[in-house]
């Protein structure tokens, strides 16, 4: 008899995307129809997303109430409405490796979506959306800048938006700026700082900056220089980067993430090489290096390096304090602070490393909320899913509107918007919390 579940922790396969039956459309419809009804069996995850719930309703719909007998085109719907948390795998499915049944329903939803891009190809909204390097290079352009911005505020721009791409008109959308964090970091000045090591680490660090950080929220990078140099970390920009390649691996279109890491780990690796470490201030960026393409690419030795030399900013200050090497006399208290951990960076495993290091400023209370912001890349924004993750993100908003805190905070900025955008007092936007530490210092 198979087990009800397994104690052992979970075990996940790198994902066989060059194998000839995984892109096999009748063999992905049997792994399919197999993983529903293990699912439609246990329905623990009926409240981590809207896949799960799209796939119960289905099987209710039939007059045998069995996956068996649900039209396997509508197993699209489910397939829709996955954006690759992992929570489930991480948190909630007893049936994961090493349990014989083997499920892996992130994977097996991300083979679903490769398979559709590869045999019909992506919508030009979708295209766009996942093409972060492009859009951010021509929306930065000075003069440019200006009218992407203005468009994207204005309620003609938004239906148009609406109309033209299927971007919800109420979804919360970028700004851009010309002054893009590259052009920022190469005008300052760094400090001469020697490199002091700490548990396995180096003591020196390389920014890889990301897209959101380089065309639409510099600001950030500049928090976590400030940051780290107050702590004497000397930092470096990762210059020449491409987007780290989750908006394409959210779309299935496996081949660009493919083309995006052979152009970034050459580089990241030589800087792995020089003693560098390596960090990013987004969640989903720092996933990608650290499980995602090693899990595409596990005999790849530019990713194992890469992978092993990758951390969470607050990880890595965490590091040093254990080390006693972080400054902690903060001349600043931040008061009540809610604060949001995102999905990504839940499922790295790290622990609560930035409550723990916000919670070393004095006078500063930390109320962390471990639920999903239903932002998740483009979800969010989409016309047919915004709804949907609306509805994701309430308990996340009403925690945050019942609070009172002083600061919200999220380690990923895009949830941080949908958080805000959810709230009826609209004035006070999200922080990130490396933007609060850095107040914190008063630096």
């Amino acid at each position: 008899m198979p087990r009800e579940g397994s104690l052992e922790a979970p075990t996940r396969h790198p994902l066989d995307w060059r194998s000839p039956g995984f892109n096999d459309p009748a063999q992905l419809d049997a792994e399919l129809e197999r993983v529903f009804d293990i699912c439609h069996g246990c329905r623990r995850c009926f409240s981590l997303c809207q896949s799960f719930p799209t796939l119960f309703d289905l099987v209710d719909a039939t007059a045998a109430g069995e996956v068996q007998a649900v039209d396997k085109r509508a197993y699209w719907q489910v397939v829709d409405h996955c954006y690759l948390c992992d929570m489930c795998f991480m948190t909630k499915c007893p049936y994961v490796p090493p349990h014989e049944w083997n499920v892996d329903f992130p994977h097996l939803m991300l083979r679903a979506k490769a398979v559709r891009f590869r045999d019909q190809g992506a919508s030009v909204r979708d295209r766009v959306l996942s093409a972060t390097d492009a859009v951010g290079k021509l929306a930065s352009i000075p003069v440019v800048v200006e009218v992407v911005n203005a468009v994207n505020r204005s309620t003609a721009g938004r239906a148009l938006l609406a109309t033209t791409l299927g971007v919800h008109r109420e979804a919360p959308v970028p700004e851009y700026h010309s002054d893009r964090l590259s052009r920022r970091a190469a005008r300052r000045s760094a400090p001469g700082l020697e490199p002091q090591a700490a548990a396995g680490t180096t003591g020196k660090v390389a920014l890889f900056g990301t897209c959101y950080g380089e065309y639409n929220l510099p600001r950030l990078g500049e928090d976590l220089i400030a940051v780290f140099e107050h702590n004497r970390i000397p930092v470096t920009l990762v210059a020449d980067a491409r987007c780290c390649g989750m908006p394409k691996l959210e779309l299935g279109d496996l081949e660009s993430v493919a083309a995006g890491m052979a152009h970034n780990l050459p580089r990241l690796a030589a800087l792995v090489e020089q003693g560098f470490d390596l960090t990013s201030p987004i969640p989903s960026c720092t996933l990608m290096f650290k499980q995602e393409l090693p899990l595409m690419f596990p005999d790849d030795p530019l990713v194992a390096k890469v992978r092993d030399a990758f951390y969470d900013p607050f990880e890595y200050l965490m590091l040093r304090h254990t080390a006693g090497l972080l400054d902690t006399a903060f001349p600043n208290a931040l008061g009540k602070v809610a604060y949001h951990v995102p999905c990504h960076l839940r499922v790295q495993n790290l622990g609560l490393k930035t409550r723990d290091a916000l919670a070393l400023v004095p006078n500063t209370e930390v109320e962390v909320i471990e639920r999903c912001s239903g932002h998740d890349g483009t979800y969010g924004v989409k016309e047919e899913s915004r709804a949907h993750s609306v509805r994701i993100a309430k308990p996340v908003v009403e925690r945050v509107a019942q609070g009172a805190a002083a600061h919200y905070a999220s380690d990923c900025p895009m949830a941080g918007e949908q958080i805000g955008s959810g709230l009826v007092e609209r004035g006070r936007g999200p922080e990130h919390p490396l933007a609060l530490l850095r107040a914190a210092y008063g630096i």
